[in-house]
């Protein structure tokens, strides 16, 4: 896959998630189908959507920009990966974020804070979410890599990248 940057070039419709995320993954850039979840500070959606087969798709968690609790942390990163999800972009915090950083999984987020979530199942999944500037939906395009986050309705592999791996067409 090309950077964001070249990405970014090659098709200047798609729009750049304008947070300050961090990569916290071992993978460092990872592209994806998008599944979205809108939760506060509960990550019980999160949950349940890292029990199911990923197929190389990208979980996209509105949390509100929440530093309180965090939404991923170990142990569901781990469910994850299992499970075939290349990553996570969530606008919150994550914990464990030592362990998270050897699994083979993509994980941007706002930053880190030791305290889980109250799982209270409140939340919406597959709904349209607004992070950072940038309206997402289900299925869009997500592009993530050290540079940041960019959101595509449409696939951009085809601009001279080559496929990933992980890559779900």
């Amino acid at each position: 896959m090309k950077s964001t940057p070249d990405l970014s070039d090659a098709a200047p419709d798609a729009r750049a998630i304008e947070l300050p995320l961090i990569n916290y993954g071992r993978v460092r850039q990872f592209a994806g189908r998008a599944v979205t979840i809108k939760c506060h500070e509960d990550n019980s959606l999160v949950k349940q959507c890292v029990e199911l087969p990923g197929d190389g798709r990208v979980i996209v968690v509105d949390g509100g920009g929440s530093r309180r609790r965090a939404l991923l942390g170990d142990m569901l990163a781990d469910k994850a990966v299992a499970n075939g999800w290349v990553g996570l972009v969530i606008n919150g915090v994550i914990r464990d974020v030592d362990e998270i950083a050897t699994m083979a999984l993509g994980v941007q987020a706002l930053g880190s804070c030791p305290v889980k979530t109250e799982k209270r199942h409140e939340g919406q999944r597959d709904i349209p979410v607004m992070i950072g500037g940038v309206s997402i939906v289900p299925g869009d395009y997500i592009y993530a890599d050290n540079n940041g986050v960019l959101v595509s309705t449409r696939s951009l592999l085809a601009l001279g990248g080559v496929p990933d791996s992980r890559q779900s067409h």
